[in-house]
């Protein structure tokens, strides 16, 4: 007969599991299942995300090989665009958001940043260095289908238009979509894109009325900025 006791044992292990990103499928889906409905499930799941985010205080911060700017910005938007990012001064928060999303990929592979169900909200200054295009961006996690968008100042080319890119880590940007043309309005987001936001960048492009015909920015990078946390 099991007791009391073990129950809580297996219960013990079984959050550590779900706290390190071992649990797949129906397991992994009962266990999310009770992190919103067993209060003493929830206090074990907590305890070990503390425990074990406790392990990355002694990691002693490390400044990047001078290369691996060169290696971003040709893995970001290509070659060609690195005169471009460091005339504009968009490097610096580009550098800063891929070390910090690096960091984020590491240590979420041991799911110890898990957000709540419902998650902190974001937002973003994505602006260029004289200012001159400044898009302001929102993530409210109660409305997860769309990121808020109002632009203060700048506007499209003639027969231009205007593309919104997310920039997670190492991985190539990927299209949000054109931004509205009206100074507010709504941008949609993927659902397997949303919890990339919290550690993203996003850049606007100049691109072909109709937005870029490639799978990634053809256009002149105009402006770009880091996701923060409210």
């Amino acid at each position: 007969m099991t007791g009391a006791g073990d129950q809580h044992e297996e219960d013990r292990l079984l959050a550590a599991e779900h706290v390190l990103g071992l649990l797949e499928g129906e397991e992994l889906a009962r266990a999310e299942r009770r992190l919103e409905t067993d209060a003493a499930y929830r206090d074990a799941h907590a305890a070990w995300a503390e425990d074990f985010a406790a392990l990355a205080d002694e990691v002693a911060p490390a400044a990047p090989p001078a290369r691996l700017r060169q290696a971003i910005e040709r893995r970001l938007f290509g070659a060609r665009r690195e005169s471009l990012l460091r005339r504009l001064g968009l490097w610096p928060a580009l550098t800063a958001a891929a070390l910090a999303a690096g960091t984020y990929a590491v240590v979420s592979n041991l799911d110890l940043l898990r957000p709540d169900p419902v998650g902190p909200g974001l937002q973003a200054e994505i602006a260029a260095e004289d200012r001159s295009l400044v898009v302001q961006v929102a993530y409210d996690p109660s409305e997860p289908d769309a990121l808020r968008v109002s632009r203060p100042s700048g506007e499209a080319a003639p027969g231009r238009s205007l593309e919104l890119w997310l920039i997670a880590g190492e991985a190539a940007p990927v299209s949000l979509g054109l931004l509205p043309e009206d100074r507010e309005g709504r941008v949609s987001v993927p659902e397997y894109l949303r919890p990339l936001l919290m550690q993203a960048v996003l850049a606007v492009s100049d691109e072909p009325a109709g937005g870029s015909p490639a799978a990634g920015p053809t256009g002149p990078v105009l402006a770009a900025g880091t996701v923060t946390t409210l």
